[in-house]
């Protein structure tokens, strides 16, 4: 299942059940989990770690050294968990002193042309449509779904259960179970039907659009907003998972 036109490192440690196609490249200090399929022309750098169950497709590249003038040659990783996707020519750096890695989770797609930058975190079960460009330190939380062509500022926050409209210019952070559109990028409504194939219940969609309503279509700024919250909404973990996200919104969350 190891195709003879490749050139795999005797220091690499390659799983059970491995295929691996034509011309690909796998560098010393790799290690591939049983049962990954990767493609043809792909590079695996030193640092790589790829789980279980993977598929590479061709012209991938991970672990590259990160496209950081800081970066100084530091020892780093890019770790992806197991039953991730990435599609042709996804770019994957590794880490630099900041956090010592860049994350993908498991069960991810990420489709052709991609880039997820140094010290980037996605999550479990993330969709990064065609030729999104992610840069350095972004957090991309679970089951996000990210449009075609988005490009997102350096250190932003996706929360979880989003959706974003393909072609985005992404500088702010966007709270969790939103649909995020429009030029510049806003909040745009709460994402019901993916929140709805994930099995949240009629009760917890409304409870998450009643939140809502009061950070984006009260009249309040968003700190008096946070406030009428927690004094008139019933505490549960919806609602204090997306104060939380708000208050911790490093570079503020999308407007209305």
């Amino acid at each position: 299942m190891i195709h003879q036109l490749t050139a795999i490192h005797p220091d690499a440690r390659i799983g059970a059940d491995v295929s691996v196609g034509p011309f690909t490249t796998i560098d010393a200090n790799v290690e591939i989990g049983e049962g990954t399929q990767i493609g043809s022309n792909v590079t695996i750098l030193s640092g790589a770690r790829i789980g279980r169950n993977c598929h590479i497709h061709a012209g991938a590249v991970i672990a590259g050294i990160p496209q950081d003038l800081k970066f100084r040659g530091e020892d780093s990783l890019a770790i992806i968990g197991d039953n991730t996707t990435l599609r042709e020519c996804v770019t994957v750096n590794r880490g630099t002193a900041s956090k010592g890695r860049t994350v993908i989770g498991s069960g991810t797609l990420i489709m052709a042309y991609s880039h997820v930058a140094h010290d980037c975190v996605v999550g479990d079960n993330v969709i990064i449509s065609n030729a999104t460009q992610l840069a350095g330190e972004v957090i991309v939380d679970d089951y996000a779904v990210i449009g075609g062509g988005t490009l997102v500022h350096q250190f932003c926050h996706l929360g979880p259960h989003i959706m974003v409209q393909g072609g985005a210019l992404i500088n702010k952070d966007i709270p969790p179970f939103v649909k995020a559109a429009r030029e510049p990028i806003s909040f745009t409504g709460i994402n019901a039907i993916g929140l709805r194939r994930r099995g949240f219940s009629v009760e917890q969609i409304d409870e998450i659009h009643n939140v809502y309503r009061h950070l984006y279509a009260s009249g309040l700024n968003f700190t008096e907003a946070l406030a009428k919250i927690e004094a008139e909404l019933p505490q549960s973990p919806l609602r204090d998972q997306i104060i939380d996200f708000v208050r911790h919104a490093d570079r503020g969350i999308i407007r209305g």
